[in-house]
């Protein structure tokens, strides 16, 4: 996968490790629709440290994405993490940690499978989603190069999910059935048998 942050690598020391607040639904940012990175945002210090916030939020809060509205952040930026390996619904490829600015999203086929999605900025909730599952993503690195994936299965999914925050959407929105949505503690008793049991990589939120 390209921009792995090669060329801009952090060095975060403890000491300047900086945790954001993930915003929960009802918060009105998440519901806005962020606005694109400009060339000179993506040259400013600002930019840097934003990410690095960011890196930091994700890992503490043990997620696999994050959007900048989900820190209060109305940018069309978004970083997403996956350790990949085998899981109940085959090997899902690692994606290491990545940037992406101003993503947009074309469906190269329609057809549609479901997953149990949670979310930073809906804690304690899990609700079944379908999305379509062979999509195109483009977007910019940090040094304004434009990258292109195709991706297909859970990949896609996690993807839409966390770009649906750049334009003010939350997996809720996308419920075609409002039974499926359940506290966590419901799902694994009552819904998760019956259903295709979660991968351990979707056990992290978005």
């Amino acid at each position: 996968m390209a921009n792995r942050l090669d060329a801009f690598r952090f060095n975060v020391s403890e000491e300047s490790v900086a945790v954001r607040k993930v915003i929960r639904m009802g918060h009105p940012m998440l519901r806005e629709v962020a606005r694109p990175l400009s060339q000179s945002d993506l040259s400013s210090d600002w930019i840097g440290r934003l990410i690095e916030d960011m890196t930091d939020t994700l890992h503490d809060y043990g997620g696999i994405g994050l959007a900048a509205p989900q820190i209060a952040e109305p940018l069309r930026l978004a970083i997403i993490e996956i350790a990949g390996g085998p899981t109940r619904y085959g090997e899902i490829p690692a994606v290491p940690l990545t940037v992406f600015i101003n993503p947009t999203i074309e469906i190269v086929d329609p057809a549609a499978h479901g997953y149990w999605e949670g979310c930073l900025s809906v804690p304690g909730l899990r609700g079944f989603v379908r999305r379509p599952q062979h999509i195109k993503v483009r977007y910019l690195d940090l040094n304004g190069d434009e990258f292109e994936l195709e991706l297909q299965g859970f990949l896609a999914t996690v993807f839409q999910h966390e770009f649906d925050h750049l334009d003010g959407r939350l997996y809720i929105d996308r419920l075609e059935d409002s039974a499926l949505l359940s506290f966590e503690e419901e799902f694994v008793r009552y819904l998760e048998p019956k259903e295709v049991p979660l991968a351990a990589a979707a056990e992290k939120e978005e």
